[in-house]
């Protein structure tokens, strides 16, 4: 339990960085935020009322108390340029790049974690070596360029996938519960919308996890050489235990944990960088969305979703935090 508190306080001081560093971020941006949001021709006497009204005419502790609140009470502020609530705007954006980053990890792991163990198993081997080729040359190309490459040929060429969007035009007024086109199909009992939301996800979330997963291979194929050079390996081999139950059974669940935190981190690192794949094939989501916040410099929705990415990179790590203590039965047994 003692373990669990420490997370969790942890947790919370990272928590509060990010929001000290969020507010410090809008407020290093070059102009003034009160004429930005007043609109180029807006009078000096409209100019300082909207300064007072953003509470720019405070001390910076107090403005920082005051964020603070706001935030606590679920307030990102308002849009400078929609005057939504930013709030309304990223619990409709958030969800398909969620979407999109749950599809990628999925393929992460079904790609590096069986790789990464059998190229352990067979290392310094041409199959070894085959695979180490890949996962070089996978960590070296950046993701925009897999994803035009990818929309290019598979898409417009081999027209093999769909090349844009998150649904087919006849699809075009499908809404559902929870934004999460996956889960809501089959709430509905739609599985032609399911398989429809699965082939236009496919090519973006390969795109985004391609150079994730060469670095996850990597790191799981050197966590599992140091477990098949243990002593409780040759132990279960001179017990005539089958390769498959000594990769599976022992060495999997032992070498597993490297790999789980750097997965963690992931998450994160995708949902930061859906910026970049949900422009290229023309898909809404939070990436998108900074993109144009970024263009209109809408310093307050910026701001926000930078906020929001650190949100979930946090939660990810604590939840791999609480999985590799309850997955860890050294640890458990030492508190």
């Amino acid at each position: 339990m003692n373990y669990f508190f420490q997370r969790f306080l942890f947790s919370i001081l990272s928590l509060f960085i990010l929001t000290l560093i969020t507010f410090l971020l809008s407020h290093v941006v070059p102009g003034d935020p009160a004429i930005v949001a007043a609109g180029p021709n807006a009078g000096a006497e409209k100019i300082e009322l909207l300064r007072i009204e953003m509470g720019l005419d405070k001390p910076l502790s107090q403005q920082f108390i005051i964020y603070t609140g706001k935030l606590l009470q679920g307030d990102l502020g308002n849009s400078w340029f929609t005057h939504q609530p930013i709030l309304d705007d990223l619990l409709r954006e958030l969800p398909p790049s969620l979407e999109l980053v749950f599809i990628a990890m999925t393929i992460n792991l079904l790609i590096s974690l069986p790789l990464g163990l059998c190229s352990a198993r067979y290392s310094d081997t041409i199959f070894d070596s085959s695979v180490r080729l890949l996962a070089m040359v996978g960590a070296g190309l950046p993701i925009f360029w897999t994803a035009l490459i990818l929309q290019n040929t598979v898409a417009a060429e081999w027209q093999a996938l769909p090349i844009a969007g998150r649904l087919s035009f006849e699809y075009r007024s499908f809404d559902g519960y929870t934004g999460f086109y996956l889960i809501d199909s089959l709430l509905l009992g739609r599985p032609d919308i399911f398989w429809d939301t699965l082939r236009h996800l496919f090519l973006p979330a390969f795109s985004l996890c391609l150079l994730f997963t060469a670095v996850g291979l990597r790191i799981t194929r050197t966590a599992m050489i140091s477990e098949f050079q243990k002593d409780y390996v040759l132990l279960a081999r001179t017990k005539a235990a089958s390769e498959l139950r000594i990769m599976f059974k022992h060495v999997f669940p032992n070498g597993a944990p490297a790999s789980l935190t750097v997965f963690g981190m992931q998450f994160g690192w995708m949902l930061g960088a859906t910026v970049l794949v949900e422009e290229i094939y023309g898909r809404p989501g939070i990436g998108r969305y900074a993109v144009k916040a970024v263009t209109q410099s809408d310093i307050h929705a910026v701001v926000a979703v930078v906020l929001v990415v650190g949100v979930v990179f946090l939660l990810a790590n604590l939840i791999v935090d609480l999985l590799l203590y309850i997955l860890n039965p050294r640890g458990r047994f030492k508190e």
